[in-house]
C-alpha cells in the first residue's frame, strides 16, 4: 500500500473565524460557542491492522494521520459548494496536505463534546460513497471503497455540546494510481443485452483471479459490482471461484423488471497493488414469468405463466438407469434441429441402448445434453411411463408450442424422477437448487475477516460446459 500513499490537497471551507490547532484553538475552559472540531483522518500503515479513530484519539496508532477539522454554525444550512467562488470562504480557506491512497478508510470523528448528524460524500461525477454513522452519532467511516485519482467532497451536520448545529464542506483528492490499464481488474458481465425468463442469472467474469483467502479483497469487489432493478428485490453475489460470480435474487425476476448492472471497479484498490479498471456496463430486461414443472411420477408437465397454468403436457422422462435430474433449471438456449447420439454418453454402438437420431424442437437445460424435445416416437409411452435416456420427451405439437413460449433464463423443474440432484454450477444455471443461506454463504460481504470460504474448492469446476452432449 506504500506506494500509493502520496501527499495530495485537502481543502476546508469553513467560516471566517476557524483556526488551525496549531493557533487559536480552543482553549481549555471549552470549546468555542457554536462550532465542534471534527478529526479527519486516513489510514496509512498500521502493521496490517485497521487503526480506528478511537484508536487515534486514545494514542495506540502510529500509522494514522489527521487533520483537525472545525465546523460552524455559518456552515449548517448554507453549504459552500465551490470555495474557491465566494469571497469569505475564499478567505477562510486553508490547504493542508493529507494523504489520501484510495485503500485506506475515510474516517470523520469528533474530538470533542458534539454529535455528527450527517455525512455525505460525492466524487466529481456526483456518485455518492456509502458509509456508516456509528449509533453514537461520534464517528463515521466509509463503506464503499474510493478510487484512484478522483475528487470527492465531503460534507458533515454536526451539533456542538448545546445543540447549535453546525457543518462544514471539505475537499481532496485521492492519489492516482500507477497500475497499467492491461494489468487492471474488470469484470464482463453476462448474459447479453436483451429479454430473458424469470430465473436469469447474472454472471461475472474477473479478468484476474481474487483467491478465497483474501476475503477483504472480495468484499472489496463485490462491493463495486452494483446490480439494481425496477422493480427492487432482495438479491446477493455468489463465489463460483476464484474468476466467477453469479448473482440472482433471493426469489425469481419479477416479470416485465428491468436489471442493471455496474462495475464500480474503476480506480478501485481490490487487494495490494491490484487496481480495477473500466468495465462494460449491462442492462437487460425479464419477460413474462415462465415456469415449467415436470412431474416425472405422473409423466406430466405443467407449464405456468405470470403464475396461471396455461398448459399441461403429458411427458416421458428417465428410465432406470438413466434418471432425469431432479431439481431446477434454467433454460439455456434453443436448437431447432440436433443430432443426438448415444455415444455422446457413453453409450456404447451397437447395444439395446444405443439411438443415432434428428431431434427437434430442443430446448437445452443442461450443458451435459439434457433437453426438452419432440420425441414422436414415444408418444406411446407420454404420460403412462418415463422410456427416455434422461431428457423430457412430448409430442411433437407441444413440443414446437413449448419451443416457441419459453425463453433463456425461463424456469425448468424436475421432481419426483429419483435422479441425482441438478447440480448448483457445474451443468448450467442450477443456483436456484441453493436456499437463501447457503446463497449468501458464498458471499464475502459481511464476512470480510472470516476465514476462506468452505466451499469455494468444491466449487472451482463451475461455470462453462466442458462439452456439449445431447440425451434423449
Amino acid at each position: 500500500m506504500a506506494g500509493a500513499v502520496v501527499g495530495a490537497v485537502f481543502v476546508v471551507a469553513a467560516a471566517p473565524q476557524a483556526a488551525s490547532r496549531s493557533g487559536d484553538g480552543p482553549q481549555a475552559g471549552g470549546a468555542q460557542a457554536g462550532s465542534v472540531e471534527l478529526l479527519v483522518g486516513r489510514v496509512l500503515d498500521d502493521g496490517g491492522r485497521r487503526c480506528s479513530m478511537d484508536a487515534f484519539r486514545a494514542g495506540l496508532c502510529g500509522g494514522l494521520e489527521e487533520q483537525l477539522v472545525r465546523a460552524t454554525a455559518s456552515g449548517a444550512g448554507s453549504v459552500v459548494r465551490d470555495p474557491s467562488s465566494r469571497g469569505a470562504a475564499r478567505a477562510a480557506a486553508h490547504t493542508v496536505v493529507l494523504p489520501t491512497d484510495a485503500a485506506g478508510p475515510l474516517e470523520i470523528a469528533l474530538a470533542g463534546p458534539g454529535l455528527l448528524t450527517y455525512v455525505t460524500v460525492h466524487d466529481g461525477h456526483g456518485r455518492y460513497v456509502a458509509g456508516a454513522l456509528a449509533a453514537r452519532g461520534h464517528h463515521w467511516s466509509n463503506t464503499e471503497p474510493l478510487r484512484a485519482g478522483e475528487t470527492y467532497t465531503v460534507r458533515v451536520g454536526a451539533q456542538d455540546a448545546a445543540g447549535t448545529p453546525v457543518g462544514v464542506t471539505m475537499a481532496f483528492r485521492t492519489a492516482a494510481t500507477e497500475t497499467a490499464t492491461d494489468d487492471r481488474l474488470t469484470a464482463e458481465f453476462g448474459p447479453r443485452p436483451g429479454t430473458y425468463g424469470a430465473g436469469q442469472i447474472v454472471t461475472a467474469s474477473l479478468s484476474h483471479p481474487v483467491p478465497a483467502t483474501d476475503p477483504a479483497a472480495r468484499a472489496r469487489l463485490e462491493r463495486a459490482l452494483q446490480v439494481t432493478s425496477e422493480p427492487a428485490v432482495e438479491g446477493a453475489w455468489h463465489w463460483v471461484d476464484d474468476s466467477t460470480l453469479h448473482y440472482r435474487p433471493r426469489t425469481y425476476w419479477p416479470a416485465h423488471a428491468v436489471v442493471h448492472v455496474v462495475s464500480g471497479l474503476d480506480g478501485v484498490e481490490v487487494g495490494e497493488r491490484q487496481y480495477g479498471g473500466p468495465s462494460e456496463s449491462l442492462r437487460f430486461t425479464i419477460g413474462d414469468r415462465i415456469e415449467a414443472v415436470t412431474d416425472a411420477a405422473a409423466h406430466e408437465m405443467t407449464v405456468r405463466r405470470n403464475g396461471r397454468t396455461v398448459r399441461t403436457i403429458p411427458v416421458t422422462t428417465g428410465k432406470a438407469g438413466f434418471l432425469t435430474r431432479t431439481g431446477i433449471k434454467v433454460v439455456l438456449g434453443k436448437e431447432r434441429k440436433v443430432r443426438m447420439r448415444g455415444d455422446t454418453v457413453g453409450i456404447k454402438r451397437g447395444t439395446s441402448e444405443f439411438y443415432d437420431l434428428p431431434v427437434f424442437y430442443a430446448t437445452r437445460v443442461t450443458w451435459s445434453g439434457e433437453y426438452v424435445h419432440a420425441a414422436p416416437w414415444s408418444v406411446d409411452a407420454q404420460g403412462e411411463e418415463n422410456v427416455s435416456h434422461g431428457c423430457t420427451g412430448m409430442s411433437t405439437a407441444d413440443a414446437a408450442w413449448f419451443f416457441d413460449t419459453v425463453r433463456e433464463g425461463d424456469v425448468v423443474s424436475v421432481v419426483n424422477s429419483g435422479g441425482e440432484p441438478m447440480a448448483p454450477f457445474a451443468n448450467g444455471f442450477g443456483d436456484w437448487n441453493l436456499d437463501w443461506d447457503a446463497w449468501l454463504a458464498g458471499s464475502a460481504l459481511g464476512a470480510a475477516t472470516d476465514a476462506p470460504l468452505a466451499n469455494a474448492s468444491a466449487l472451482a469446476s463451475a461455470h462453462g460446459p466442458s462439452r456439449l452432449v445431447p440425451l434423449t
